[in-house]
């Protein structure tokens, strides 16, 4: 298992953030940005914030779950 490091102790400034086309363009959006072999996601309305870092096998565990319409429940 990968040890997933402490966020508070990265160095985000040089993360492309990107954001789901389908947020509407509004700041009500998470931002997801690769750092490494992790993943870091953000609050769009409060970038300064802490990212929380999770690795790709995660990440891809919720996109494939959200596909598969897992989370329809939360909408």
């Amino acid at each position: 298992m990968t040890h997933k490091p402490d966020p508070a102790a990265i160095d985000f400034s040089d993360v492309l953030w990107e954001k789901s086309p389908f947020s509407g363009g509004s700041d009500n959006c998470v931002e997801f940005g690769a750092i490494g072999e992790f993943v870091a996601i953000r609050d769009s309305k409060n970038p300064a914030q802490t990212p929380l870092i999770y690795t790709r096998s995660e990440i891809r565990a919720m996109v494939d779950g959200a596909k598969a319409g897992a989370f329809d429940h939360l909408r």
